[in-house]
């Protein structure tokens, strides 16, 4: 048995009251009636792609190519995207700066059909024909004929839309050829997710979200109208960082009774690095109500 002191406790304690505080200030209620299904499919707005409610994070603590799944070795990478997908997980995250899409086309030539599965990708280019570049490389690397969804990575500005226009044309001609099925952004500070929630070019919106504010954009409070108004205005939005990249993976039941309480979240994505984990994850979702 592991003993803890009155000090962590109480420290508990207090987290336990003030996420409960949090979700009453939201209209989120303790206790509720409707259920969710980690592996249920969901159409993603207008844009008619379908997912799971629970995507599969492949880039945790990522960045220029490597991640904690891909630093596990071909083998160990590629058995944990098969298992997520015989679990019915039919999302997947990806980006070029984890290095994960090499590891994807593994498995799609071994167990995964890529008729089932949505795949989302991120360019962190910012000139149109490095954008170009990058969306033909993107489809050799996964040995797809298109994506589904293709974001600009990282919006940090508050006037990403006037200086990005040419890349986001790059994506619109995708879109119109049948090379991406949807285009948006992922945001990483307030003032872009302001300015991507207004955006008519965006359709989805890739957000950083959980109840403690940890990793994310701004606070609770100031996240989670941003990504209401975006939803209000036929926005798709992926919710990220869910358990804080790690930081607050023991309070994973929290955070998802929160964000799946604001009903504005579409789908999510959740890092693995074992099997097992995506297992409690599907096993945390089935449990919150709201």
């Amino acid at each position: 048995m592991k003993w803890i002191t009155r000090r962590d406790f109480m420290k508990r304690t207090a987290g336990s009251v003030a996420t409960g505080l949090a979700l009453a200030s939201f209209g989120i209620s303790a206790q509720g009636t409707q259920k969710f299904a980690a592996t249920g499919k969901r159409t993603l707005g207008k844009t008619g792609i379908e997912c799971s409610l629970l995507g599969m994070g492949t880039g945790t603590r990522a960045w220029n190519g490597s991640s904690e799944q891909n630093r596990q070795g071909r083998k160990a990478f590629v058995s944990l995207i098969e298992h997520a997908y015989a679990s019915g997980v039919t999302y997947f995250d990806l980006a070029d700066m984890y290095g994960a899409h090499d590891y994807m086309k593994d498995a799609l030539k071994n167990s995964v059909k890529r008729e089932d599965v949505m795949l989302l990708t991120k360019t962190v280019s910012r000139e149109p024909s490095l954008v170009r570049a990058d969306l033909e490389r993107f489809r050799r690397e996964l040995d797809s004929p298109y994506m589904d969804i293709c974001l600009l990575h990282c919006m940090t500005e508050a006037d990403w839309a006037a200086k990005l226009r040419p890349c986001m044309d790059e994506l619109s001609e995708a879109k119109a050829k049948g090379q991406i099925r949807a285009h948006g952004v992922s945001c990483h500070t307030l003032e872009a997710l302001n300015l991507a929630a207004e955006t008519e070019w965006v359709d989805v919106i890739l957000s950083r979200i959980n109840p403690f504010g940890v990793k994310m954009d701004g606070k609770p409070e100031e996240v989670v109208p941003v990504l209401q108004k975006a939803k209000a205005n036929g926005k798709v939005v992926l919710g990220m960082k869910i358990a804080g990249e790690g930081e607050t993976v023991d309070r994973l039941p929290e955070s998802l009774h929160f964000v799946l309480g604001l009903g504005c979240i579409d789908a999510m994505t959740i890092g693995a690095l074992k099997p097992s984990e995506i297992d409690a994850n599907i096993g945390h979702i089935a449990a919150v109500t709201v």
